[in-house]
């Protein structure tokens, strides 16, 4: 069973970048090859910036050349929960950090085999564990 993170509005300020805090607590998103993780290809894990839950492998990161840090497939699917968006005039899926909600990006049907997903994700909304820090 997963432990739900759960803190209030100015604890998640405090813990938080103004930017960070924008993204992953405010739902918005980040300018398109801003990134740090845009054209990241170093092996780790990529977590919630907020929780430290461990989401995506690096292994299943590709260049989808949108801008974002793009994704086949969560480590689990668990790990996040997808949910509606109907924002901007838009109708998406929106992933989230199943365990404290993080606003992490969206995820689109035009991937690459073998999911044929492209979960696109906001860089800020990420930290990148090496390799040797998840185990």
């Amino acid at each position: 069973m997963i432990q739900k993170v759960i803190k209030t509005d100015e604890e998640w300020r405090q813990q938080l970048t103004p930017e960070q805090y924008r993204v992953a607590r405010g739902k918005g998103t980040e300018r398109a090859f801003s990134g740090e993780y845009c054209e990241a290809h170093e092996p780790g894990l990529y977590a919630c910036v907020c929780c430290g839950t461990e989401l995506f492998e690096s292994t299943t990161k590709f260049e989808s050349g949108t801008g974002w840090p793009s994704f086949t497939e969560p480590i689990a699917e668990e790990r996040v929960r997808l949910e509606r968006d109907y924002s901007h005039g838009m109708v998406r899926i929106e992933v989230l950090c199943h365990v404290c909600d993080a606003h992490l990006g969206h995820v689109f049907n035009d991937g690459p085999k073998p999911t044929g997903m492209r979960y696109c994700l906001n860089s800020v909304s990420l930290v990148l564990k090496q390799a040797e820090e998840s185990k």
